[in-house]
């Protein structure tokens, strides 16, 4: 596999994850009563997300340019390109919005390593942080382990009135993600 340090492309061999039924419980639960710090500077109550329906896509995390990415991190299926993904939901934000959705991402890094993200993808909505895997635990949701760092698989959530009425799981490719929720959430 061609490694890469450019986080806003994706291997051309980037290997894709399989559907391990680890989301599969999710569709019809509610969203818990906590809440998790954005990177607005908001605390964000999951129980009580705006409407009429919220977007939640979880990644594992993302790369600072300059730092080297976990040993292997090309390898592990779903695990490279949550910069194209992040990036792609603020290309496709207005169209999101105008349908009424409104957009969060979430990962299990600290505020202060999201906002660094947040502010040099110019990222027009929050990004919630579940260090302390409050949601994670919550919802089970599907996560994986590398160089001791428990990181959230890829997967987004689709939330009308304080239920998960959608999820895709596994996500692949990421870079056209977005696109693909936007075709979900356009009636007809």
């Amino acid at each position: 596999m061609a490694l890469s340090n450019d986080y806003s492309a994706l291997p051309a061999d980037l290997p894709a994850p399989v559907d391990d039924g680890a989301a599969d419980h999710l569709v019809g639960m509610a969203m818990p009563a906590i809440t998790l710090r954005a990177t607005d500077g908001t605390d964000v109550d999951l129980s009580t997300l705006p409407g009429p329906r919220c977007v939640i896509y979880a990644y594992p995390r993302t790369g600072v340019p300059g730092v080297a990415l976990p040993d292997g991190w090309d390898s592990i299926p779903g695990a490279r390109g949550c910069t194209p993904q992040a990036c792609a939901f603020r290309d496709h934000h207005a169209d999101l919005r105008a349908l009424g959705a409104h957009v969060f991402g979430l990962s299990t890094q600290g505020t202060a390593y999201q906002q660094e993200m947040a502010e040099r993808l110019h990222l027009p909505f929050p990004v919630l942080s579940d260090s302390d895997f409050r949601l994670t635990s919550a919802l089970s949701l599907p996560t994986f382990e590398v160089e001791g760092m428990i990181l959230l698989r890829r997967l987004t959530l689709i939330i009308h009135a304080g239920r998960i009425e959608h999820v895709f799981y596994p996500v692949f490719p990421p870079d056209t993600h977005a696109a693909s929720v936007l075709g979900h959430l356009r009636p007809g």
